[in-house]
């Protein structure tokens, strides 16, 4: 009991050093555990209550009995309850992989197909069209997209074509930005609010002929040139990638030597099939024939 007392004594000291106690009338009196009453549940609220605010001096003295107990018995009972004050001892664990008769699946179909099929499959698309598209692919099919006339031009947005301008600097210089920003401006309000024969177009394609038809292509040449410029994109785009693709068939390991003029004179007849099925060898023959005199006549 006195060294109970002496570890309680140190333990209340070090705390009021460290300012984690109170010093006042009352306070950091003695006390020490009670029996439990069998029919007074108060009794054992305060039990529980002192032996968890007298929980370390409790550890300094089983530790201390352990150490110096005069018999074996003592030292073990000791060591035992140091032990059980120490662990916890509680039920593992286990979660079945089965799922239980009696408690209903959370996840309904409408949830797997929405978050682990649908969802899932929008980011995969999302993440493979950000890698394949860059700032500027992007900057310029925004651009596009605003020039199209559908739902009476809902798409329009000035500062997009603007920066889609910016992509050619060769067919835009500086002056010709702000010359196109005015364009743009007085344009939108001619074919929106002013002309009503722009307001059942279907595609950019439908725009130019309007343009054309209406002479407007004339009033707002920076307008009709981002108009042209945006119907060759996609057919420059296709013929460029097929021109590359046709590349490996024409200057292989026997031709690779070839100069530009003479190269760019194979790939077009290779790319262009459907044209030239369309010309007889003899045409063909005839104007190499008339380019300038040849010593044996084909």
């Amino acid at each position: 009991m006195d060294e109970f007392r002496e570890s309680k004594k140190e333990r209340i000291q070090e705390a009021l050093d460290m300012a984690e106690l109170t010093t006042g009338r009352g306070l950091n009196q003695e006390f020490g555990l009670s029996r439990a009453c069998d029919t007074r549940w108060g009794s054992h609220f305060k039990s529980f209550n002192n032996f968890i605010l007298i929980f370390g001096s409790i550890l300094d003295v089983l530790e201390l009995l352990v150490l110096d107990a005069h018999s074996t018995d003592e030292r073990s009972k000791a060591m035992g309850y140091l032990r059980a004050c120490q662990t916890f001892e509680f039920d593992g664990l286990y979660v079945s992989s089965l799922r239980s008769r009696r408690k209903p699946d959370d996840c309904t179909v409408l949830h797997h197909y929405r978050v682990d099929v649908f969802c899932k499959i929008i980011d995969w698309q999302i993440q493979e069209l950000n890698e394949r598209f860059d700032e500027v692919t992007t900057h310029l099919l925004h651009g596009i997209a605003c020039l199209n006339p559908i739902n009476s031009f809902s798409s329009f947005d000035i500062r997009k074509i603007m920066r889609m301008a910016e992509l050619y600097p060769d067919d835009f210089d500086e002056f010709s930005m702000g010359a196109l920003e005015n364009q743009l401006a007085s344009y939108i309000i001619d074919v929106r609010d002013v002309d009503e024969r722009f307001s059942d177009l279907h595609g950019l394609c439908d725009l130019s002929k309007r343009l054309v038809q209406t002479k407007k292509h004339s009033n707002y040449p920076l307008v009709f040139r981002l108009v042209k410029l945006a119907l060759l994109l996609p057919v420059a785009t296709a013929s460029v990638e097929r021109a590359f693709s046709a590349m490996k068939f024409i200057k292989n390991d026997l031709r690779s030597r070839m100069n530009d003029e003479f190269f760019s004179g194979c790939l077009v007849p290779y790319v262009e099939k459907n044209v030239f099925d369309s010309i007889s060898n003899d045409a063909i023959i005839k104007t190499f024939q008339d380019m300038k005199p040849r010593r044996v006549q084909l």
